[in-house]
């Protein structure tokens, strides 16, 4: 199929609907949000307190971990763990350049350097056999990212962490819920960082993070780092940040994370459901949807596919009213802001295909059988012309 072929319009189809329906999500749990904001506005206490540290304990008891530390975003969760471990100038971590910016961007933030490892184009996850090449004397972390909401290889991580003595700080922003061999993400490292982000399965109504962690000594740290460094009022014990979570978005969170186990359920439900019609339709030729391996437990915050003729489709798809979006199109190692680092197109080849194929589909919970057969049905006429 070629350009001058996909459908034009200006307007959209009437059965259009949205990528990702907050709006509907929040008219399930409308009274629940209500009655927790007015409990808020009501104590006037809006930083961190008693709601800050409720959801606190309740996301270590979800995520089995015996601390979690409450932020102001997953970009800062991920910073606060890197400087918790000293981690600075002169210093190495890896991680993979098929991700959010803020996955490398916050290494950079604390001064050392971002190392990149490419994916594995099944899972979309950071390769243990490129980590464990990239291993460098000056390497002081491995941050893994669980990426569109499935584990990286924690067990085959953990091997090469512990065998070069260097601690995992798990990106974990898009998969809070998420298992591998029956741990939770967030579990494995010393360090597990997630974001609140307004898309992301458990999301806010605006920024906020969490980190999680089984050392005592560690969670310490965080705590004091979070506010200026300081342990009592004008006393400050270390260089830190302010990055407290708000009790505001900690409220609505708490509402929220009674409902996620339920919500990853339905998006693993429209996954399959998704496959059932890709085979239904024959586009197994022309989609590529690798499922969870074996002792994997998805959360689906993005279905992403790989397509040959990518950017045809989603132009096709737009005018047919199908939303979809592209995570990500270009890796890090091609961006201008790490030209620094001297990588170049060719390094990180499965990276690289990666970007010029992936589209993601829409697979929100509330997300209807109907509007996925439009979907489906809309990249079968495509593969058709």
């Amino acid at each position: 199929m070629t350009t001058n072929m996909v459908a034009k319009t200006t307007q959209k189809p009437s059965h259009a609907f949205p990528f990702l329906d907050l709006k509907a999500q929040y008219a399930g749990i409308r009274e629940e949000v209500e009655a927790a904001i007015r409990r808020v506005m009501e104590s006037q206490h809006f930083i961190l307190g008693p709601e800050v540290e409720a959801l606190e304990k309740e996301i270590g008891q979800f995520t089995g971990c015996r601390h979690a530390i409450g932020c102001a975003s997953g970009s800062d969760a991920l910073i606060l763990a890197l400087m918790a471990l000293g981690i600075g100038r002169g210093d190495e971590v890896i991680t993979a350049p098929f991700t959010f910016f803020a996955s490398a961007g916050s290494i950079a933030r604390v001064g050392a350097k971002p190392v990149f490892a490419d994916i594995e184009l099944g899972t979309f996850n950071i390769s243990p056999e490129a980590i464990e090449k990239a291993i460098t004397p000056r390497t002081r972390a491995i941050m893994p990212v669980h990426l569109f909401g499935m584990a990286a290889d924690m067990s085959r991580i953990q091997e090469i962490a512990a065998a070069h003595k260097l601690p995992v700080i798990e990106d974990a922003a898009q998969a809070i819920g998420a298992r591998h061999q029956g741990h939770a993400t967030g579990s494995f490292g010393a360090a597990g960082c997630f974001s609140f982000f307004p898309s992301k399965n458990l999301g806010g109504a605006g920024d906020g993070g969490m980190i999680t962690t089984n050392d005592a000594a560690l969670a310490e740290r965080l705590k004091l780092l979070r506010v200026h460094g300081a342990r009592t009022k004008y006393e400050y014990e270390m260089l830190g940040v302010n990055s407290r979570l708000d009790a505001l978005q900690a409220a609505i969170l708490r509402v929220k994370l009674r409902h996620l186990d339920g919500w990853a359920s339905a998006r693993r439900k429209n996954a399959e459901r998704y496959r059932e019609m890709f085979h239904e339709f024959r586009l197994e030729a022309m989609v590529t949807a690798a499922a969870a391996p074996t002792g994997f437990v998805h959360v689906y915050n993005q279905f992403t596919v790989r397509v040959k003729q990518r950017d045809v489709l989603r132009e096709y798809l737009q005018g047919r009213g199908i939303p979809t979006e592209i995570y990500y199109p270009k890796p890090l190692h091609l961006q201008k802001a790490f030209g620094y680092l001297g990588y170049k197109a060719g390094d990180f080849p499965v990276s690289e295909t990666a970007s010029t194929e992936v589209v993601s589909l829409p697979i929100h919970p509330e997300l209807t059988e109907g509007q996925q057969r439009n979907v489906v049905a809309a990249m079968a006429d495509f593969d058709g012309k």
